[in-house]
């Protein structure tokens, strides 16, 4: 039951000059990053080509060892559970939360290391593949700490778009350097910055100082912060239907189809990539 793009995103536009760079902090495993993004697709949908967005994972969980979320008091596995549903309440986005007594994630380094894997085919297959193991995770209930759900995964979506995403070459650079090194990258800016909530948004512009956008926000207070700091982005377009919607994205959630249309029958926007 899958909900993934059937197309690679389309921001920015190569011959435009973006009007706001932002720095998207999140990781695979972090549900209020789930919950958000309708209002991120929102984001990339109506201000394409006046937003340039870089993908920065942040390896939330390296081993529940070692792993504390005072503000959440969450020290073990067992306690993602409720925050889960918590999300769920407040986002409306569906999930699985009984995957944290069934079959918990160990870590979640393994699926950060897979996206920037694919990342290095490309950056529209970075951001295809998290979506998926979002979906995978979130929705399914798979394990993507496991490599083998990761390589599952991976080999889901090629079948969608080979053009896209090569699955033996994902497997081969998730364990190689380069992934690491860049992984590693990722976790040592979100340091650097003092970023320790996802979802986070580091904005800048020129001649402005960066601001940021930390934790999950409804669509009206992220677009009204947005548009406070950077006033000449102008308006953003709205999809002309939540058909039309679906199909740029290659299928979305029920949440994400009313919170674009007001609709909340999200039975013609949820078809579905994978069968």
């Amino acid at each position: 039951m899958g909900e993934s793009e059937n197309q690679a995103s389309p921001e920015p536009r190569p011959n435009n000059t973006p009007v706001l760079e932002i720095s998207y902090f999140t990781d695979p495993l972090c549900c209020w990053s789930w919950g958000f993004e309708p209002q991120l697709r929102r984001l990339r949908y109506g201000f394409a080509g006046r937003i340039a967005l870089r993908l920065r994972l942040g390896g939330m969980i390296g081993s529940w060892d070692r792993f504390s979320d005072p503000l959440n008091d969450v020290h073990r596995p067992a306690q993602m559970g409720p925050i889960w549903i918590q999300a769920a309440r407040i986002t409306g986005m569906p999930f699985e939360p009984t995957i944290w007594a069934r079959d918990p994630p160990a870590s979640s380094w393994p699926s950060c290391l897979a996206v920037k894997a694919a990342g290095l085919q490309s950056a529209a297959a970075a951001d295809l593949y998290l979506r998926r193991i979002r979906e995978a995770v979130m929705i399914e209930g798979r394990n993507i700490a496991k490599e083998e759900v990761l390589a599952d995964i991976a080999h889901e979506l090629a079948k969608a778009r080979p053009d896209l995403l090569d699955p033996k070459r994902l497997e081969l650079d998730a364990i190689g350097a380069e992934a690491r090194a860049a992984l590693e990258e990722d976790v040592r800016e979100a340091r650097f910055r003092g970023v320790g909530r996802f979802p986070c948004l580091s904005l800048s512009r020129p001649g402005a100082d960066r601001a940021w956008i930390v934790g999950w926000l409804p669509w009206d207070e992220l677009l009204a912060r947005l548009l406070t700091y950077a006033p000449d982005l102008g308006a953003a377009r709205e999809p002309p239907s939540a058909e039309a919607y679906a199909l740029y994205w290659g299928g979305m959630t029920p949440r994400e189809a009313e919170g674009t249309t007001g609709n909340p029958d999200g039975t013609m926007a949820n078809k579905a990539a994978f069968p």
